[in-house]
């Protein structure tokens, strides 16, 4: 099935003067150059851009990122069969939950209140039921039936998670997903790992981006937003010390046709057909995470009166032609 990972609907835009440098290789950075790490994370491409330090703290500073990602890789995610997330959704209880698992859970939730619902971390039944609706090889291109819709969505409302310092418990039949935040979350941990470290000036980007000060030189970092068919230019961000995360239909859907993605409404139990994407910059990465997921699935009136109420965040908003414009 057709898929595109998220952060290839933003482009970080070069660095004037910056020296790019593939891992490890070239000279240590100075004062306006960039150390440029690529590798693997949170399965897909990932990248920091470490300003004004040699490198051999940079190489300590990727070292205790990735550490980091990894240990909450197997808090979060969904395809590691013994993280914290899988044992919760098998046996509908996790004891002694971390501190990370009962914080981002409660940061989900009141997503899930500030967007009346429409941001809900238990649609994963309605998620397994497209998944395996649209894996047989006679699938209805209409998608699931109504009544299979219907008994998916009784499994769903994440008002039913409980959620204390000793345990989480779900209702009966509940499964959780926190793929529209957990990137967001961890990448917010790694740049809070690394201003504790001394670091400024750098850029994390693990499919969320978060720029830690303005770039080196004292302008902004520039992030340029990616259309579809409109020939009209795509508009270019500045931020420093914000966050960027976009949501898009079109990053993953189940079927060929891509008719169904994985935006899925929890009033309806439908697939998302409201903005082809939606790009939120804000102070943290989770939020802007949880809100971009939260806008793409909400009516669009729903979502600018959202928009209105969020003074501190900008939101951008796509259409399926390709143009993309301020909401």
């Amino acid at each position: 099935m057709p898929s595109l990972t998220r952060r290839r609907m933003l482009t970080i835009i070069a660095a004037t003067g910056a020296t790019s440098l593939l891992p490890w290789t070239g000279r240590a950075a100075t004062a306006y150059e960039a150390t440029e790490w690529r590798g693997y994370a949170l399965g897909a491409d990932a990248r920091l851009l470490l300003h004004g330090r040699s490198k051999a703290e940079a190489e300590r500073a990727i070292a205790v990122s990735m550490a980091e990602i990894e240990r909450l890789e197997n808090e979060f995610s969904l395809y590691r069969a013994n993280s914290s997330l899988c044992r919760l959704n098998r046996d509908g209880m996790l004891p002694r939950p971390s501190a990370d698992m009962t914080a981002l859970l409660r940061l989900a939730c009141r997503f899930g209140d500030l967007s009346h619902g429409a941001f809900d971390i238990s649609v994963q039944p309605l998620w397994q039921l497209y998944a395996a609706h649209f894996a047989l090889s006679n699938a209805n291109p209409a998608g699931p039936s109504e009544d299979k819709i219907k008994e998916a969505l009784s499994r769903v409302d994440y008002r039913r998670i409980r959620v204390d310092d000793n345990a989480i418990r779900l209702a009966p039949g509940m499964a959780l997903t926190l793929n529209g935040i957990a990137q967001g979350y961890i990448t917010d941990r790694v740049a809070d790992i690394l201003r504790d470290q001394g670091w400024s000036h750098i850029l994390v980007d693990l499919g969320e981006t978060r720029a830690l000060d303005s770039h080196p030189s004292g302008r902004p970092w520039r992030i340029g937003l990616k259309g579809g068919a409109s020939t009209a230019a795509a508009p270019t961000l500045d931020i420093a010390d914000r966050a960027v995360a976009t949501s898009a239909r079109r990053s993953f859907v189940f079927d060929a046709a891509g008719h169904h993605c994985h935006l899925l409404d929890p009033a309806s139990g439908h697939t998302a057909q409201g903005f082809a994407s939606v790009t939120v910059v804000a102070r943290r990465a989770a939020d802007a995470d949880a809100l971009s997921t939260a806008l793409s699935i909400m009516p669009r009136a729903h979502a600018a009166s959202l928009a209105q109420r969020l003074q501190d965040s900008e939101i951008w908003v796509g259409a399926d032609d390709g143009g993309i414009a301020q909401l």
